[in-house]
C-alpha cells in the first residue's frame, strides 16, 4: 500500500524539550514522512528528532531557509507540504482539517488561524495577537487577500507552492507564503486551529525584546516589499 502523499516539515532551533513529544504525535497513517529541519541546533535536537521517527535535515539559520530546504527535501511523491512549529504548540488534531480541503480539490492552500481557534492562556502574546490582525488588515487593503494570523500551520499544494517561487529566509517566509498565494489567485481557505503553550525552550520570536524587534521588522519588510508588488 502506497503512503500517503504527505510531507510534514517542521524547522527546529534547539527544541530539544519539545521536539520528541512532537514527533511521537505524528499521526503515521496520514503521512509519508515528517521532516524536522535542523537550523543550527547546540542541543540534541537531531538526534532526539530521529530517535523519535523523523528524517533530519540541516539547513542554514533562518526559519524561512529552513522552510525553504524542507521543502527541497521532501519525497518526490509527495503531493501536500504541511508546515508547523517543533515546540508543541500546534495541536497535530487539526491536520485532518487542514488536508481535507486540499485533497477534495476545494483549496489550494490552507492556513490555521490561531486567532479563529481556541489558544491556551499564555501562547500567544497580546503584540502577536495584535501584528496577525493588522497585518490582515493591511493585506486586505492592498487587495493580497484576507487573514486573521501568520500561524506556522499550513498546508499547501506542492505544485502550488512552486508557483510561489518563494525566496524569503527568515521570519517573513509564512507572509511572503500568504501575499504571493493571493498574487497567484490560488484558492484559499483559512480555518481556526487550535494553540497550545510551548512544552519548553525559548521562542525565537517572542522569547526577547530584541528578537521580538528583529521579527516584526522583518515581517513588515516582507508587507511592503512583496506586498506592493506586482507578480
Amino acid at each position: 500500500m502506497m503512503p500517503p502523499p504527505i510531507s510534514i516539515i517542521i524547522p527546529a532551533l534547539n527544541e530539544a524539550e519539545s521536539i520528541g513529544h512532537v514527533v511521537a504525535g505524528m499521526p503515521w497513517h496520514l503521512i509519508a514522512e515528517c521532516i524536522i529541519v535542523d537550523n543550527g541546533s547546540t542541543d540534541a535536537t537531531a538526534s532526539i528528532a530521529t530517535q523519535a521517527g523523523a528524517r533530519v535535515i540541516t539547513s542554514p539559520r533562518g526559519y524561512g531557509a529552513a522552510c525553504l530546504a524542507g521543502s527541497n527535501a521532501a519525497l518526490p511523491s509527495s503531493t501536500i507540504l504541511v508546515y508547523m512549529d517543533g515546540d508543541g504548540s500546534d495541536v497535530i488534531a487539526d491536520l485532518p482539517r487542514l488536508l481535507t480541503p486540499i485533497q477534495n480539490d476545494e483549496a489550494d492552500f490552507v492556513i490555521g488561524s490561531r486567532n479563529r481557534g481556541t489558544r491556551e492562556p499564555g501562547s500567544m502574546l497580546a503584540s502577536q495577537i495584535f501584528a496577525g490582525r493588522l497585518v490582515g488588515i493591511l493585506l486586505r487593503i492592498l487587495g493580497k487577500g484576507f487573514y486573521t494570523d501568520m500561524g506556522p500551520f499550513r498546508a499547501i499544494r506542492r505544485t502550488s507552492l512552486e508557483q510561489l517561487q518563494m525566496s524569503e529566509l527568515t521570519y517573513g517566509w509564512n507572509l511572503e507564503m500568504q501575499i504571493k498565494a493571493a498574487q497567484h489567485r490560488l484558492r484559499i481557505l483559512e480555518i481556526p486551529v487550535d494553540y497550545r503553550r510551548r512544552i519548553g525552550g525559548t521562542s525565537k520570536v517572542s522569547g526577547d525584546l530584541k528578537a521580538s524587534i528583529r521579527a516584526g521588522f522583518r515581517i513588515f519588510e516582507v508587507l511592503f516589499r512583496v506586498g506592493f508588488s506586482r507578480r
